[in-house]
């Protein structure tokens, strides 16, 4: 069934991508990347980060965006659910020195005050030098955890609605852009 699942979702993700206004960044070996960006502009609660980074309606930030059918395909062979963890946490530190790249060369880089995600993945974020935010706004919480809840149960190896609803559900990512490029130097 997993197989048949991954199968239609390499399909449907180009449709996706295209309208999502998702944007590739890469890095030395373009496969090894696993983000997909675009701009936004943050609608959530004002938010102030650990480095005094103040975050308000309205700033600009770059959205970053699993490749998760990417990192599924090359998951496949993993069978345990600790290895797949530090899989994803490892494409995702490898990533974030592109990251950094991107933002610096984008016309808009004055402008940009940080990067946000959206994950109910969320363990060893803070490793990474996220931040770690509750999302406040109930409809959309249970809204993203309803869309998050396919790739959750795809990502790992023994799939389970108890466990899936166990977890705290879905939060905001936040890293400042000094904070990031003081982190991932390029």
């Amino acid at each position: 069934m997993r197989s048949y699942l991954l199968v239609a979702w390499n399909l449907f993700d180009p449709i996706y991508y295209s309208l999502t206004r998702l944007t590739y960044i890469y890095n030395e070996i373009p496969e090894e990347n696993i983000l997909r960006v675009r701009l936004t502009r943050y609608k959530g609660k004002d938010a102030i980060l650990s480095d005094g980074t103040q975050i308000n309606k309205n700033d600009i930030l770059v959205k970053i965006h699993l490749h998760n059918v990417h990192l599924l395909n090359k998951m496949q062979h993993i069978k345990s659910d600790i290895k797949r963890g530090r899989f994803i946490y490892q494409s995702i530190r490898k990533s974030l020195p592109s990251l950094v790249s991107y933002i610096q060369k984008h016309d808009k880089s004055d402008e940009i005050k940080g990067i946000i995600g959206i994950t109910m993945l969320d363990r060893g974020a803070d490793r990474l030098g996220f931040e770690i935010v509750p999302i406040s706004n109930p409809l959309y919480k249970w809204y993203k955890w309803t869309s998050l809840l396919p790739i959750n149960m795809l990502s790992t190896t023994s799939p389970s609605l108890k466990n899936v609803l166990k977890q705290s559900g879905p939060s905001y990512l936040f890293m400042s852009k000094a904070k990031l490029s003081s982190m991932y130097k390029v």
